[in-house]
């Protein structure tokens, strides 16, 4: 479903405008998207409906709607419009609209003050509303691309109920473009239209532009080269599908290249994967699972740096995070590898659904009631930390599944330590059963 529509008529007399301000909808009914607060029962849609309307913030990316959504409400609840950026105003400004605002309210209408950048208004700007928000003079509509919590003052806050938009999917945009191309009076493939959405990363204004530049290089018969979008990107536009074929082959490919430990490939790769424009959060979570299959504990560092490399993408976003992205799929090519704790729950976990449920041995346990103690429960358990070795001879597993090995360490990297580790655990524990066993006693 799309975000905007066009309004009836939209395609003559105002042609020269750009493409995004003539696809806005002129209805609701016209804005499909964000369908997380104006679905059916939905707060903000309930709140619009009702005409219970109160000061709003709306956070969220470019391109998602937020100025459409903030005309839409106020022609929705018959409210008198007024736009108003942050970038291009101050103090002045602000007191000139409240008195416009003022007079409205006196002559019975209500009026929807959109502040666009809220979060470029500085602590005395954003006071200046205060007053007016206050007495009822405007309903605050602040838009704004940055976290509200640390962008916009308390007090406005308190006075506002903050909504989150998310940024449009890919199948959404090709929609927008889909309703926009008889608009700019062109054909093209539904290939190419994903590759716009593909790149545009959930802005409908990017795409929107795209597809305007593109359609100026379109030939007689009105279809859009793929060559006319690659200028219009200025860059070659890639065979990707994020949901097809050739996201998973790509995603396959950078995996494998990383446990056969080949960073030239995996950067090949990864380049493919961020110049289609995939998810970055979605590279960074594959990153975290290949650290811990294919690394494991051959190096434990691996999966503390997906984890930071994760957190460093989300914090930066495009493009800086990007080069986080590359560090550490270079980290994870080079690291020794390992699959052994991969394989050992996976024999752990085959053994638990081939086998009825073991009861827990009765050392085991937690006497927890003086009942239970009389029963049996914690009989012979060993704290290690009461063994100056810091072991015990104690079997751990159910009895019928004594001696059962799931985990066998590789010989790579940091695991080479813990094999040798264990390996010394296993000697000692078999020593300590065997003294205390009957038949050492005899």
């Amino acid at each position: 479903m799309s975000l905007f529509e066009a309004a009836p008529g939209l395609a003559g007399d105002d042609a020269p405008r750009p493409l995004a301000e003539r696809m806005r909808p002129d209805s609701l009914d016209g804005y499909v998207g964000q369908e997380h607060i104006l679905g059916a029962g939905k707060p903000l849609r309930v709140q619009i409906e009702k005409d219970r309307l109160t000061s709003l913030i709306l956070w969220g990316p470019p391109g998602v709607g937020k100025t459409t959504l903030a005309s839409l409400v106020a022609r929705h609840t018959r409210c008198a419009f007024i736009p108003f950026s942050a970038v291009l105003s101050g103090i002045k400004e602000i007191k000139e609209v409240m008195a416009q605002a003022e007079r409205n309210r006196r002559q019975g209408m209500r009026t929807v003050l959109f502040v666009d950048e809220i979060h470029r208004f500085n602590k005395a700007q954003q006071d200046a509303f205060l007053p007016y928000v206050e007495r009822g003079d405007i309903i605050l509509i602040g838009a704004t691309t940055e976290n509200p919590s640390f962008e916009v003052i308390s007090a406005l806050l308190s006075r506002s109920k903050v909504y989150a938009l998310r940024a449009l999917t890919t199948e959404e945009t090709v929609t927008l473009l889909q309703r926009a191309l008889p608009v700019v009076g062109v054909t093209c493939t539904d290939e190419l239209l994903e590759q716009i959405a593909v790149y545009a990363s959930g802005d409908a204004r990017t795409a929107y532009n795209i597809l305007e530049i593109a359609a100026a290089a379109a030939g007689e018969d009105g279809v859009v080269p793929t060559s006319a979008v690659e200028d219009a990107v200025e860059r070659k536009m890639l065979l990707y599908d994020k949901g097809g074929e050739e996201h998973y082959n790509l995603v396959s490919a950078l995996h494998k290249s990383v446990r056969s430990s080949d960073p030239d490939a995996v950067l090949y790769w990864l380049a493919r994967m961020l110049e289609s424009g995939e998810d970055r959060m979605y590279i960074a979570r594959r990153l975290v699972r290949m650290a811990v299959e294919d690394i494991g504990l051959a190096d434990p560092r691996a999966v503390e740096q997906a984890i930071a490399c994760m957190k460093t993408v989300h914090f930066l976003g495009v493009p800086e995070g990007d080069q986080a992205l590359a560090q550490v799929a270079i980290y994870l090519a080079v690291a020794p590898k390992s699959d052994a704790a991969y394989r050992a729950l996976n024999a752990a976990r085959e053994l638990v659904r081939s086998r009825p449920a073991e009861p827990v041995p009765m050392q085991l346990r937690n006497a927890s009631t003086k009942a239970m103690k009389q029963w049996g429960y914690g009989s012979g358990y060993q704290h290690a930390h009461q063994n100056q070795a810091g072991l015990t001879g104690m079997e751990c597993l159910p009895e019928s599944l004594a001696g059962t090995r799931f985990y066998e360490p590789s010989t790579r990297g940091t695991e080479a330590r813990i094999k040798e580790r264990l390996e010394e655990i296993r000697r000692w524990v078999a020593e300590q059963r065997a003294s205390s066993s009957p038949s050492s006693k005899r």
